[in-house]
């Protein structure tokens, strides 16, 4: 029968783990009995066997068969041997009463029989509990001048019978018991994995708002945890995904309506020349906007694709930001920006080209957030172990909700403002990639309407 569950895979392997053990602990044992155990029993029984012998012979008075009858009655099957080859069993009979001819003869003429520990191996049965009559030490007896042969065994039933019934019953109860517990531990082991197979088809279709209600401290525990904040994670991810194809789509369309737009004002024949020109002069804004998209775009995606391939070097800090300050040095006279920096000769290991993105798109954003005549303060400072570069403007703000989603792709915090002024929202994104790849850190600290700072903390190694 082919099995489908893993319930009834776990239960079927338990028990038959359990039934291995047994057997197997079962033939270990029975094989240390033969090994060792029935040469130490069979040394036993002869000395019992040579007592009461010694106290036949000695006490010549006493009724042979009394005597005899009494040990038998203790725990003990016994066979009495004549040298005319009368027989006499005493004590429970046995179950198999052969026994070779010359045996007997053998302990009449004073030799000891160890048919304990010569009784032949046997694989489920130990010798021990074999009732055969040649599975029994014979001693030669010397009574009233008459020689006897005396074989004699523990009678095992009558001095286990009990305790055979009360271990039977203990075994039996702990089989049926522990098979009992294996199924209800099985179902409660499997019982969550069948949540999470649930929850895991419910995501398969779409449906991240799944949360398990498993609370357990174990490793099934910490896995639905995991579950559960993955499917957060994904959650977020899909908003954020639905998010980015609605960001695109429409700053990619409303350029692209634009231009078709101003492009059916070129072909009417009735425009002045200085309206054509104003018209051209959007075309070519709308095409740049569209151009810096894709730039940024490619680089998210060169970025992506070179976690493992930077171009790491020595890298001048203070010479990458006074590039960028120079750059864009009359977009800062253009609006009337008061610009400080502090700038001490610095440098770090790490990809230069990738570096010089993270300056231009703070600064940029500095430069094209701020208020007119605002002020912009670069600071850059060196620590034992890593620079600290810090941008602080005096521009918009953003407020708490703003902060935590700034660096996600296309997310743009003043959506009151005109989206024809240059802004992707993908600038942000840019800088923490490309900062996460230098093992360095991001933080943001803004007011609504009094400015904004960034510190990016980049490790020296």
């Amino acid at each position: 029968m082919k099995m489908k569950s893993l319930y009834s895979k776990f239960a079927f392997i338990t028990i038959m783990i359990m039934i291995f053990s047994g057997l197997f602990s079962f033939i270990l044992s029975n094989a240390y009995y033969q090994v060792k155990l029935k040469r130490e029993n069979d040394e036993k029984i002869t000395n019992f066997a040579f007592e009461i012998a010694d106290f036949a012979s000695s006490h010549p008075l006493i009724s042979l068969e009394d005597y005899f009858n009494h040990i038998g009655a203790i725990g003990y099957q016994i066979l009495l041997v004549s040298g005319e080859g009368g027989k006499q069993y005493f004590g429970s009979t046995f179950r198999v009463k052969e026994l070779p001819e010359t045996t007997s003869e053998k302990v009449l003429h004073g030799e000891v029989y160890h048919g304990v520990s010569h009784f032949p191996h046997k694989t489920f049965v130990t010798g021990f509990f074999a009732n055969e009559l040649k599975n029994s030490v014979g001693v030669p007896l010397e009574y009233q001048n008459k020689h006897y042969a005396l074989f004699i065994r523990p009678d095992i039933k009558l001095l286990f019978n009990e305790m055979h019934i009360l271990f039977g019953w203990l075994l039996m109860i702990s089989i049926l018991l522990s098979i009992l517990l294996v199924l209800i531990s099985t179902k409660y082991l499997i019982k969550p994995i069948r949540k999470l197979n649930l929850a895991t088809k419910e995501i398969a279709e779409g449906n991240f708002s799944i949360r398990l209600d498993i609370d357990r401290r174990d490793e099934l525990g910490y896995l639905a945890a995991s579950f559960t904040t993955m499917a957060k994670k994904l959650a977020k991810v899909d908003m954020l995904r639905k998010e980015l194809i609605s960001n695109i789509t429409h700053d990619i369309q409303t350029p692209l309506t634009n231009i078709k737009g101003y492009l059916n004002l070129l072909e009417d024949g009735s425009k002045s020349e200085q309206e054509k020109q104003q018209y051209i002069h959007v075309v070519h804004s709308e095409v740049n906007r569209l151009s810096n998209m894709t730039k940024q775009l490619l680089l998210l995606s060169t970025i992506e694709s070179k976690k493992d391939l930077m171009e790491v070097t020595t890298v001048d800090v203070a010479g990458q930001l006074k590039s960028v300050i120079h750059q864009y040095h009359w977009r800062i006279l253009d609006k009337g920006i008061m610009m400080s920096y502090s700038l001490p000769d610095t440098v770090i290991k790490g990809d230069p080209s990738l570096l010089y993105s993270v300056w231009e798109n703070l600064i940029t954003n500095a430069i094209k957030y701020n208020r007119e005549n605002g002020t912009i303060d670069i600071e850059l400072t060196e620590l034992e172990q890593q620079v600290e570069v810090s941008v602080k403007d005096t521009g918009i703000g953003l407020n708490v909700k703003e902060v935590e989603r700034i660096f996600d792709r296309f997310y743009r915090a003043d959506t009151s403002r005109d989206r024809s002024v240059e802004g992707t929202g993908l600038g942000l994104s840019i800088v923490k990639s490309i900062v996460d790849m230098h093992q360095g850190m991001v933080n943001v600290t803004s007011q609504k309407g009094k400015g904004t700072m960034f510190t990016v903390i980049l490790p020296k190694k």
